[in-house]
């Protein structure tokens, strides 16, 4: 007879009814000691044997797997697995000593477009914010075959992944900036821009303007690439994403530059073209309905301050009232203090009530020595023989 699995409900009654902190701890009987951890084992999952598992059957070649029955969208649920369990930092660098790091980059040139889009995506996972295993991707040369799927992948998505891989890896990673720099990274985002999905637009404008916020040099070799035409271009897109990501990268080449030089002026072949773009956005904004105009909030600062740059005068989105509305400049309701008080708040607050004269405790002065004739000890004196009379008439009282 099959074993029954775990009774779940029974298990979170016991677990309620002895967690809630009104009762002693319970003194279990051997049998409900073993059946509890019977439970808990039958749902702990050992991550780093799955990793191993998942690594092994990284390791075995495709033709391997596919003669043993196993798919292309079990590979793909393998992936997902993996992505999940690698979110930690701890695991995504233990990926490598398990040595299961090298074969996922191998992944990235499988012959499945979602096995390699799925792949970048566990990349992508292992490097976000994670110096160490950003390192050890560079090491591994896993620069090289996402460079490659970004620039010549067939497939759009795997192209996307790819972006997105890279993005994470050389942020904040300078070694990782130069070696996209060496590798003509930059005509691979200009290709980028020229396509027609949005999604791959948006991360190329996203890296874009991280590259030139983080070296203000790159925006001479953007404008001899050729960017600003087509970051014109995307800034009357119909993807607002994509609209506002294009005036942020208008705006870095636009900005005031260390030494006193003026990027807006590499701007100066195709100002006329900016003026009016810039014109035709405040047109559509203007144009807009209450509710749009909430959510373009930050479209409607960056044509602002993109006109200021290059112009150095506010645009018509101020007179017309359009760049701060009614209630935007407001300070943010205070939903917090009320459950979080600071203590010297808190405290301020308890001597303001200890100190309100319906609760204060009236106490009798310390009497100042002042020598035999003071009226002060005389006022004491006859004070404390009032309250002496007084507890003497109580005493009595209590004794009828």
């Amino acid at each position: 007879m099959a074993q029954e699995g775990p009774n779940w409900d029974g298990l979170l009654k016991w677990s309620l009814a002895h967690s809630d902190g009104t009762r002693p701890p319970p003194n279990l009987s051997e049998e409900d000691r073993r059946w509890f951890m019977e439970a808990m084992q039958a749902q702990t999952v050992d991550v780093i044997k799955r990793m191993k598992d998942i690594t092994l059957v990284m390791q075995t070649p495709e033709q391997v797997l596919e003669s043993q029955g196993v798919t292309a969208a079990d590979i793909e649920d393998m992936l997902d697995e993996l992505q999940e369990h690698v979110e930690a930092i701890d695991m995504a660098n233990d990926l490598h000593s398990i040595g299961g790091l090298v074969p996922l980059l191998g992944y990235l040139k499988n012959s499945h477009a979602n096995i390699r889009a799925k792949a970048a995506d566990v990349v992508t996972t292992i490097v976000q914010n994670n110096p160490r295993s950003q390192q050890l991707v560079m090491d591994a040369n896993g620069l090289e075959p996402l460079l490659s799927n970004f620039t010549s992948d067939p497939d759009v998505t795997a192209r996307t992944k790819a972006l997105g891989a890279i993005s994470s890896l050389i942020r904040h990673n300078k070694p990782g900036i130069a070696a996209f720099r060496l590798a003509n990274g930059y005509a691979g985002l200009r290709d980028a821009l020229s396509s027609e999905n949005v999604r791959f637009q948006r991360k190329a404008l996203n890296l874009i303007h991280y590259l030139l916020h983080e070296n203000w040099s790159d925006c001479y070799v953007v404008t001899e690439l050729g960017f600003p035409r087509i970051m014109m271009h995307l800034a009357s897109s119909e993807d607002a994403e994509v609209r506002e990501a294009a005036l942020r990268g208008l705006l870095e080449l636009a900005r005031d530059r260390p030494g006193g030089t003026t990027n807006g002026s590499s701007l100066g072949d195709e100002d006329e073209k900016l003026k009016q773009i810039l014109q035709e956005r405040i047109t559509g904004i203007s144009l807009m309905s209450p509710e749009d105009l909430g959510a373009a909030k930050e479209e409607r600062q960056l044509v602002d301050s993109l006109w200021n740059a290059c112009y150095k005068e506010p645009s018509s989105l101020r007179e017309k009232g359009l760049l701060v509305l009614p209630g935007e400049d407001a300070l943010p309701p205070d939903v917090a203090s009320q459950h979080f008080e600071p203590p010297l708040r808190a405290w301020a607050a308890n001597r303001t009530v200890d100190s309100n004269p319906s609760t204060e405790k009236k106490e009798t002065p310390t009497p100042l020595l002042l020598g035999p004739g003071s009226s002060v000890n005389t006022c004491v004196q006859s004070s404390s023989n009032a309250d002496a009379d007084a507890g003497e008439n109580h005493s009595s009282d209590a004794g009828q």
